[in-house]
């Protein structure tokens, strides 16, 4: 395979040797052509040529002028189209113009929506917002109402206490101030007629006391007179104390106080 490679090589580089010397053979022969043209050319008339130059700028003087025609004419056209089309954009009627203007129009229709859901959204968010404040103000005012109601009714309590239990003092320093009196008097009567019975002892000592008949119930008092003294201010403590609570009882049954008072 490899000599079949290289005798392949061998004729190809065989052949590129003919084809170039074919090459220079001919190009000797142009040459040798071209020689011969130039020097028939250089014999040509030099009108000739000048005729061809003038003709020749002729036709580059008339492009010129049809180029220059036609920019001119094209420039009149487009300034036609672009008054034609802002003729139309005032009018509202050019079809660039509509397009973008109906989708700005359905932007602000959907924005205007928007809003408006909005604005009842948060109108209904206020009106909630009062609704509770006005609630808790409510509620807080009627238990600041109960509030003030328990306080007033302690203080009515505690006032009542109070004056009971002054009423009470005075009550027992007036029984106390009766009592000592009604000792105090008893107990002269009662030296003054250990007196008298002693008087009448010493005179009748000597005589014999008949036993006196009594006729009908009688009591007998077996306790002493202390005791008896204060067994009797105890039940007149009692009857005063019963006395003052039916007075006050009336008294603070009575709404009308209570009204006035809480007022």
């Amino acid at each position: 395979m490899p000599g079949v490679k290289r005798s392949r090589d061998e004729s190809e580089n065989e052949e590129a040797d003919q084809e170039t010397e074919t090459d220079r053979s001919t190009e000797e022969q142009s040459s040798s052509s071209e020689a011969s043209d130039g020097e028939d050319s250089s014999e040509l008339d030099e009108e000739e040529c000048e005729r061809r130059r003038g003709e020749f700028l002729s036709d580059l003087n008339e492009l010129e002028s049809q180029f220059s025609q036609l920019r001119e004419q094209l420039y009149q056209e487009r300034i036609t189209q672009v008054q034609a089309k802002l003729e139309e954009v005032r009018e509202e009627t050019a079809p660039e113009y509509l397009g973008p203007l109906a989708e700005l129009k359905e932007a602000l229709k959907i924005r205007l929506e928007v809003t408006d859901i909005l604005r009842d959204l948060r109108n209904q968010n206020v009106c909630s917002k009062h609704e509770a404040e006005v609630f808790a103000s409510k509620a807080k005012l009627s238990g600041w109402h109960f509030i003030f109601k328990n306080e007033v009714d302690m203080l009515w309590d505690m006032i009542e206490s109070e004056l009971e239990e002054k009423i009470r003092r005075l009550e027992e320093d007036r029984n106390n101030v009766d009592v000592t009196s009604q000792v105090w008097a008893e107990q002269n009567l009662h030296r003054k007629h250990k007196r008298c019975i002693q008087g009448t002892n010493t005179s009748n000592e000597l005589r014999r006391r008949k036993p006196t008949t009594v006729s009908g119930p009688y009591i007998v008092y077996m306790l002493r007179e202390t005791d008896i003294l204060e067994d009797w201010t105890a039940i007149k403590k009692a009857l005063t104390a019963s006395k003052r609570k039916s007075k006050f009882g009336k008294f603070s049954s009575s709404p009308r106080h209570v009204q006035e008072f809480v007022l």
